[in-house]
């Protein structure tokens, strides 16, 4: 019983942290309506679990080896997610330091004079250069997803490196979504520094090796950044049952709801060990007898188009 309490109030907390960029966003959106014409805007919200509750300390930005984040300037909106690769928990490394700077540094970056919003994939160099650069090295691995929308031409322009990723709704159907990148089963593509002596064993991928698209976006669009926490435990249609309920909705606190009722959804399927998750059915295709869902942190950035 102690256990469960203690639970219980840690998703409380969870899902109580996930209104805190209401008032942000609530801002952004009266400053986006002020002038004649309204220029293309997210409206977004954020929600998130990490995989066990009892040794992970809450951070903003942060949910477990998860990191997010989510920002604006006069003529852009951007999000993005980044998952730390949790074998490195072996070694002592904590995968979250890896993930979090590089969020941290894409945000930073967004806001420098010579930032591009038609090139995310820029973001994640950078940032990944400025990881390698540091004098005491931030030690491990990541996936990373940055998402831009630019407001002078109301287009979207993605970078995704590894197995997190997005998915456009529009009129009850998926028009857009991001593709797994893997070397092989369960081992995404992604960006790393492994400790010395180490480089010949560990996976390292460049920036260069994101997946980019860019397409036109459209008023009521529905948005969905997330980390493989929600992929590999949440069936496609699911997920397209939950985003085409928000299409259009520009209340913040509406938005809020569903992309909690999703995080929950994909915690609560990752635990369950009947259910045949994308995970294992992904699995079972490379001759792996799997059942269940997949345990993981999860991290749900949730957006509707607003023009």
């Amino acid at each position: 019983m102690h256990s469960l309490g203690w639970s219980s109030k840690l998703i409380s907390r969870a899902l109580r942290s996930g209104f805190s960029a209401l008032l942000e966003t609530a801002t952004n959106v009266t400053s986006n309506s002020g002038g004649s014409k309204s220029r293309p805007h997210f409206i977004s919200v954020v929600c998130g679990f990490p995989k066990d509750f009892l040794t992970s300390k809450y951070k903003p930005g942060k949910y477990g080896e998860d990191s997010w984040f989510k920002t604006s300037t006069s003529n852009a909106d951007v999000l993005g997610v980044a998952d730390g690769v949790g074998g490195w928990r072996s070694y002592g490394i904590d995968p979250g330091e890896f993930s979090s700077f590089l969020m941290k540094t894409c945000e930073r970056l967004v806001h420098c004079v010579n930032f591009n919003p038609q090139r995310p994939v820029n973001l994640l160099a950078y940032s990944y250069c400025e990881l390698l650069e540091q004098k005491k090295p931030i030690l491990g691995s990541s996936t990373a997803c940055v998402l831009v929308l630019n407001r002078e031409n109301s287009t979207v322009y993605t970078a995704n490196i590894g197995d997190s990723g997005f998915m456009v709704v529009r009129r009850g159907e998926i028009v857009h979504k991001s593709e797994e990148q893997q070397h092989y089963f369960n081992t995404p593509f992604q960006l790393s520094l492994p400790p010395p002596g180490h480089d010949h064993n560990v996976l390292s991928d460049s920036p260069d090796s994101a997946d980019t698209l860019s397409f036109p976006v459209k008023d009521g669009d529905v948005i969905l950044v997330a980390t493989d926490g929600v992929f590999d435990n949440v069936p496609e249609k699911l997920l397209l049952d939950m985003l085409k309920e928000v299409e259009g909705v520009t209340d913040p606190v509406k938005l809020q709801m569903t992309a909690n009722s999703l995080a929950l959804m994909a915690r609560s399927l990752s635990f369950d060990s009947e259910f045949m998750s994308p995970f294992a059915i992904n699995a079972r295709r490379n001759n792996i007898n799997a059942t269940g869902g997949k345990p993981d942190d999860i991290t749900v950035v949730l957006a509707t188009v607003a023009i």
